[in-house]
């Protein structure tokens, strides 16, 4: 098997899913699970205890974090082509993949 088939096997077998994202996102969204997914554990963290703390100053995490969420819908698909790019770059040492 030479690299290149290696390398792009790696990729199909470790790039980040938009369905998986949108299904975490749509059964888990308030629990910050679809950044868990896409690797950004800080804001993950962040929508975790909003969640959790979110009635301490009248509800007004709620509604941060709905908002949050909801512009998240839209911020998925590039979230998921940044990361992918990141796993092509780590792969292929900088460079491209090329089908």
């Amino acid at each position: 098997m030479d690299d290149n088939l290696r390398t792009q096997l790696q990729f199909e077998s470790n790039k980040k899913s938009t369905g998986v994202s949108y299904l975490l996102w749509f059964f888990l969204g308030s629990f910050g699970a679809h950044r868990f997914y896409l690797g950004r554990t800080g804001t993950a963290v962040a929508q975790l205890l909003l969640l959790l703390l979110g009635w301490l100053p009248f509800f007004l995490g709620y509604v941060v974090l709905g908002i949050w969420v909801l512009v998240d819908a839209f911020l998925i698909p590039g979230m998921i082509r940044e990361e992918n790019q990141k796993l092509i770059n780590q792969l292929d040492g900088g460079g491209r993949l090329t089908a």
